[in-house]
């Protein structure tokens, strides 16, 4: 039946089953997957349903949801779409998987990656299915790019005239509030397609909402199935959940912890960690000493301390080359602000190696959302003032954002 244009930019949230305490009183949150499990698909009410997704797509007990809806009769899953990566994650930093139908279930799986607007759309419709449904986990930074599949796969729908349902999992370090400079719409590409904050302080579902009100020209008929007993102050060992790599380089929760402020080192000349253990944690570059974190630690930074470090990556920048630097230790996640620490890191370098140079395609600029980062540290701009020139465009994103939130 149509959807009248009320109901189209209207978005429905699932009523939820609350979850059983634990033995010490607090709710054990349960993800959009589960609520929507524990209702018995009611929401797909057994059309032919494709899933956004990758390896995070999990239940609590491991078991990938792909797998548990394709044995469920209650569910027609007829379709998988994978982001960057791939939908089985085996795919690099710009890279995916390509099509292919997945052994396991004989279901075919559709490659979204580098893919928007019409061109999307158009897979959807080859796809054949009446409902697209999104469940991967975030990291809660805006050049992560899964958002912008969220964003693109919305677009995408409403062009070829599907529902969209998110189903939503925890952003993993908390929702309590944004931080960093919000993106400028000249600067827009697929680590960041629209003026939200760098770090959103959001889960996915609650992105989809503002999505769709402030950014589609044409609103995609949107549900969101929330979790129950998540806080905006939880982080993600708090919900109980395994951990899942999203990404090849975001191994642990702790990564995810820094990664909106030291990834911005992908914008310069030196390494950001990909190709070890700890990637986005260790940074340096070759004759990079011990003064940079004698320099970074003496700011006195909430939350955090800095180790001299050496290593030598694997791949990527420097590979196979013994590297100075630093570590990034989080001693307070509490206080601990990852996009003014990571500006701090940037200042510092710029101050005590001489080599330091951004990347020549003024990546940095992509990944800040403007080209003010950069142009204030090449004149000298320290932490303090570089942080406070974002401030009102900050405050504004976080009013704007007050009305999608979805948790208290």
């Amino acid at each position: 039946m149509p959807l009248s244009r009320r109901n189209l930019l209207a978005t429905a949230t699932l009523a939820a089953v609350p979850a059983p305490p634990p033995p010490h009183g607090r709710a054990t949150s349960r993800t959009g997957f589960e609520v929507l499990a524990a209702d018995g698909y009611r929401l797909l009410d057994g059309r032919k349903t494709g899933i956004v997704t990758n390896p995070t797509g999990i239940t609590r007990d491991a078991r990938h949801i792909v797998d548990v809806m394709h044995e469920d009769p209650r569910v027609r899953l007829t379709a998988v779409f994978g982001p960057e990566h791939g939908f089985r994650g085996t795919a690099q930093a710009g890279g995916s998987e390509g099509r292919y139908d997945a052994p396991e279930t004989g279901l075919p799986v559709y490659d979204t990656y580098l893919k928007n607007g019409q061109a999307l759309a158009d897979v959807f419709t080859a796809s054949g299915v009446d409902t697209v449904v999104f469940d991967i986990q975030d990291v809660g930074a805006r050049f992560y790019t899964y958002i912008w599949t969220l964003y693109d796969c919305m677009e995408a729908a409403a062009l070829a005239g599907k529902r969209f349902v998110v189903l939503d999992r925890p952003n993993p370090v908390t929702g309590r509030e944004a931080q960093g400079p919000v993106l400028h719409k000249e600067f827009a590409t697929f680590v960041g397609r629209q003026p939200i904050a760098q770090a959103h302080g959001m889960t996915v579902a609650e992105l989809a909402r503002l999505f769709n009100k402030e950014f589609l020209t044409t609103p995609v008929p949107l549900e969101t199935v929330r979790m129950t007993g998540w806080r905006r102050s939880d982080f993600y060992d708090a919900a109980g959940l395994p951990w899942v790599p999203p990404s090849p380089n975001m191994p642990t929760p702790d990564t995810a912890l820094v990664y909106s402020g030291t990834c911005m080192f992908e914008g310069t000349n030196l390494s950001e960690g990909r190709g070890t253990t700890r990637p986005f944690e260790l940074l340096g570059a070759e004759g990079v000493d011990g003064r940079w974190a004698a320099a970074v630690n003496e700011l006195g930074l909430p939350g955090v301390r800095f180790r001299e470090a050496y290593f030598a990556p694997t791949f990527s920048k420097f590979q196979g080359t013994t590297v100075g630097g630093v570590q990034v230790h989080v001693t307070d996640r509490g206080v601990y602000d990852p996009v003014r620490t990571g500006i701090a890191l940037l200042v510092t370098a710029r101050k005590v190696w001489k080599e330091f140079a951004w990347r020549p395609d003024d990546w940095i600029d992509k990944l800040t959302g403007s080209d003010r980062v950069r142009t204030m540290i090449d004149a000298g701009a320290g932490t303090d003032e570089v942080v406070g020139a974002w401030q009102r465009e900050l405050a504004a994103f976080r009013r704007t954002r007050e009305e999608y939130l979805l948790y208290g």
